[in-house]
Order: C-alpha cells, then structure tokens, then sequence
C-alpha cells in the first residue's frame, strides 16, 4: 500500500510533523514525548497489536518513515520553535490567496466556519488522534485531515500561533460555548507578490534542512522585493542555521526596519546580539582552527552555542 499525504500543508510539499503526531500546534515539547511513545508503541514491531503481514509491514514504513522524523524535528523547544515559525509563515502566505485553497475533510470545513476557532480545533485534533493510528489503513489519510486543520487554523487565525507551549495561541476551554455572533467574512483576496513563489519554496527547504537551496531561492526573491521583511526574516534565519551570525544580524535588522513586529526576528536577534558580544569580549566561546585561508564569517560555531542550532551547515 503507498503512503500518499497530499493534502493541508502535505499539498504545498511542506512536512507537516504536527500532523503526523497528532499534536496541537502549541503542544509543548512533553506533550509531543507522550504523544510520540504512545504511537511508537502501537506501530513497533515489539509491541504492535496488528496481526497481518501487510498491516505490520504498512505500521513498520509509517513508523520510520513518518512518525520517528516527526519527532526529532519536534523533539527540543528550539525545533519545536523553528516548525512552527514554518508553518505559521506558510499559512500567511496562502491566507492572501485564500481563494485557490481547497479544502476536503469534513472537520477542515467545519472549521473554515466555526464561531470558536481555538475551542474546535482543539477539540477535532483531539478526536483524530484517537482513531489515527487504531485503523492502520486509515493513518494517512487521518494525517491528511489532521493537517488540513493545522491550514485552516492559520489561515483564520492570521497564523499567529504563539510559539510558546500553553500561552494564548490556542486556547483549550471546557465550558466555552459556540457565540451566536456571526463568523467574520473572509478576508480579501490578494494576488501574489513577485516574490510568494520563491518565499514558498525557501520555506520548503528550510523545513527539510537544506539551508543552500533555501539561500538561493530567497536571495532570488529580495531582487524582487528588496524591502520584503519576511525574505529578510527566513534569510537571517538561514544565515543563522549556518551558524553565520553577523550576516544573520544584518538581514534580523533590515527585517525590523520594515516590520518592527516579525516575531523571527524579535525571537532570534538579542540572542545573537548576546553572542557577538561575548566573542568580543573573549569569554568562552571557542573559535575553529584558522589555516591561513580567508574564511567565511562563521561567527557562532563553537563554545556556548554550538552554532546556536547545532548540527552540520547545508
């Protein structure tokens, strides 16, 4: 049986690792652990209840080619963090042309329309995790839905889902009830910028690591638009995963100068600023071997950070 996730963010050929999970996207990184161990129990060979051949072979692909990357990219707050900067952006982007974004499962559309936006998705993500991976057969297209949700909630949420566990992004309340006020009318539909296709396909590869590529397409995209703050935000970010501070600092400032509120930046830039500092003053932060060549600015990659991100540049 093939594995085909081609709808919410699936779709868009970005990885949804919250939908594979089954996790809300402001589940802590405690809740994804639980959530994580109760589905490894439940597709590992050791200890799954599947009886079939075709069933432990199907819990066997999704558990290692779906469910284990799920959870090491969301396994640390830094990565948690990261993902859901991804999405959120992702989901901006498509709520400005709204009108091409199909939607299919029945809770997805539900939720294009419900007064309690937080209450509802809550609710239906909750309901999903419960059958996700029970039917096996079933698993991908359960993760389909999931993520078709995970889409329409940013989209109506203006995609500012806090990228702090518990706080007010998405909000779980028992004894809210459905308000008899009208749901807003959808926003206006706004046609692409020049430089959404490039934007798009940078923050695919930024979800898959490939922080070179990533570069290129957005470098691309701020000849386009060279006052594009968000293109400076993913730049930096970019820059950043390569443990490039200096360079990640100037595109974190640009960024501010044209939006004084992107999050990215506000996130990211003290902490850089932080170490900058220390390298200057010398304290503790370790420098790679110099053998005479002219280096790129590395600024970042040893002592206290590690890169900040840790892990090898792309």
């Amino acid at each position: 049986m093939s594995l085909k996730i081609d709808r919410g963010f699936f779709k868009y050929d970005v990885t949804d690792n919250h939908a594979i999970l089954c996790v809300s996207l402001d589940a802590s990184v405690k809740e994804i652990r639980k959530r994580y161990l109760e589905i490894a129990r439940r597709l590992h060979p050791d200890s799954t209840a599947f009886t079939s051949t075709e069933e432990k072979n199907l819990a066997s692909e999704l558990l290692s080619k779906f469910v284990n990357p799920a959870y090491e990219s969301l396994s640390t707050e830094r990565s948690r963090t990261e993902q859901v900067i991804v999405l959120s952006h992702m989901g901006k982007s498509l709520r400005q042309e709204s009108h091409s974004v199909e939607v299919n499962g029945e809770l997805a559309k539900q939720l294009v329309i419900a007064s309690n936006i937080d209450f509802f998705y809550k609710t239906a993500i909750s309901k999903l995790g419960e059958h996700q991976y029970k039917n096996i057969q079933q698993s991908a297209k359960i993760i389909s839905q999931i993520s078709e949700l995970n889409l329409v909630y940013l989209m109506r949420n203006g995609s500012n889902v806090s990228t702090v566990p518990g706080s007010s992004g998405v909000v779980q309340s028992k004894t809210a009830t459905a308000s008899t006020t009208p749901p807003p009318p959808p926003p206006p539909v706004k046609q692409d910028s020049a430089a959404d296709q490039y934007i798009r396909r940078a923050q695919n590869f930024i979800q898959q690591n490939q922080f070179s590529q990533a570069k290129v397409e957005l470098q691309d995209a701020l000849r386009l638009e060279p006052k594009n703050s968000r293109c400076h935000s993913l730049v930096a970010l970019v820059y950043l995963k390569q443990n490039q501070l200096k360079m990640a600092k100037i595109h974190f400032d640009n960024a501010l100068k044209l939006n004084p509120k992107d999050e990215i930046a506000l996130t990211w830039k003290p902490k850089i600023e932080k170490a900058l500092g220390q390298q200057s003053s010398g304290s503790q932060v370790t420098s790679p071997p110099h053998d005479g060549t002219n280096q790129p600015d590395k600024s970042g990659g040893g002592g206290m950070f590690g890169g900040l991100f840790g892990g090898n540049k792309k």
